[in-house]
């Protein structure tokens, strides 16, 4: 199950991630915002960490403006591990590397083409497992310093 939501800046990417979500069959929960009205982007943040964290979702796509306000307020919570992709590399690498369970990306920044390709990326690449990769996954969640 993935988590989506956005800030009014990413609400019309949010829509087309759905798309690609519901066109491969991965369940989701859209956890909002409803429109491009303003909105606070952390209250969204914080709607997906909360559903990563207690289990309801494995995994979860944050959408603003330019994906940087949105990853930071996900990377508050412990255990978050939020990276903002703008290519297909930087996806792949963050879940083979960093086990990320959180995609942040820029609705005004990366194109909808593109979007679903990262998004596609990371929601299909496993973590690693390799041990310097876990040692620094480690360190950044402080059970190791």
């Amino acid at each position: 199950m993935i988590a989506i939501a956005c800030d009014h800046g990413g609400y019309d990417l949010k829509l087309e991630i759905i798309r690609y979500l519901k066109d491969e069959n991965i369940e989701y929960t859209d956890l909002g915002c409803e429109g491009r009205d303003a909105v606070d982007y952390p209250v969204y943040a914080r709607k997906v960490t909360d559903a990563i964290k207690s289990g309801t979702c494995e995994k979860g796509i944050l959408i603003c403006g330019t994906g940087i306000g949105i990853s930071i307020a996900a990377n508050k919570v412990p255990g978050i591990r939020a990276s903002l992709c703008t290519d297909c590399f930087c996806a792949e690498a963050t879940r083979q590397h960093n086990n990320a369970n959180v995609l942040a990306l820029g609705g005004r920044v990366v194109g909808p083409g593109l979007a679903v390709k990262i998004a596609d990326t990371f929601l299909h690449t496993e973590f690693s497992g390799a041990e310097r990769h876990q040692r620094r996954i480690d360190l950044i969640e402080g059970d190791k310093a």
